[in-house]
């Protein structure tokens, strides 16, 4: 289940105001928010990486890492085709993060370096071959090889667009506050003023779990420039739950 965007704003707007912050606008929230969602990503895996280093209160560690796979997992795609060829690589998804698995035909083909492979063609036992697929990542992409029999690295080359495929982790969408914009006339002043009324047909949701909500409240406000003790964070939203509340059962 997705964080929801528009409690997320609210929630701020609402500490924001409490800290005499200010208003922040549709427009500046969805820049904070979008950065606080890919900051909370990035630091899953500095921690699974941090935990795996740690020594000591290994059951702890392992309890810890294992929420943190959880939580990355909402971001694993599998069997991926890289359906699109062009200038001699076949190209990775656009909303990659990280590739974890490439696959030629069902069979796991290994990752290699220019060098490598270099040094694989002068032997003929580590040739790649259809049981044995290699693949060289650079900037445009992927290269493919599984001939053994092909007299150069063109013919070698895997040209297919639908038998190449991978794993990947990929890059959390972009979140949106989307909103229209209403005006109101005041009937003794005649002054009018514009405000930013949420809509759902426009808006994002955040990727990320449902428990990352206070955190990513919090991470909004701090890059907002607001800082505030985690018991103020808990204590205005659990009042605004139990305010939600009263206004279902009402």
């Amino acid at each position: 289940m997705a964080v929801n965007i528009n409690t997320v704003y609210q929630r701020v707007l609402t500490i924001a105001n409490k800290e005499q912050r200010g208003y922040i606008t549709p427009q500046e929230f969805n820049i904070l928010a979008n950065q606080a969602q890919m900051d909370l990503f990035e630091q899953y895996f500095y921690d699974v990486n941090q935990f795996g280093r740690a020594r000591g209160h290994e059951e702890k560690h392992i309890d810890s890492v294992e929420i943190l796979k959880e939580k990355i997992s909402l971001f694993e795609v599998y069997d991926a085709t890289l359906d699109t060829y062009s200038s001699n690589h076949h190209s990775l998804p656009t909303d990659l993060y990280r590739l974890s698995n490439v696959k030629l035909s069902g069979v796991m083909a290994d990752n290699v370096s220019i060098k490598d492979f270099n040094n694989m063609l002068d032997h003929p036992l580590l040739r790649p071959h259809s049981n044995r697929p290699v693949y060289i990542r650079t900037s445009g992409g992927l290269k493919v090889y599984s001939n053994t029999s092909a007299s150069n690295l063109d013919e070698a080359q895997v040209t297919s667009t639908s038998t190449v495929k991978c794993d990947y982790i990929k890059t959390p969408a972009d979140v949106t506050w989307g909103f229209t914009t209403v005006s109101s006339t005041n009937s003794t002043s005649g002054v009018t003023t514009k405000s930013s009324l949420y809509n759902a047909s426009t808006s994002t949701n955040f990727e990320l779990h449902e428990s990352e909500e206070v955190n990513l409240v919090n991470r909004i406000l701090v890059l907002s420039g607001v800082v505030i003790r985690d018991d103020v964070l808990v204590r205005t939203i659990g009042a605004e739950e139990i305010n939600d509340i009263k206004q279902e059962k009402g």
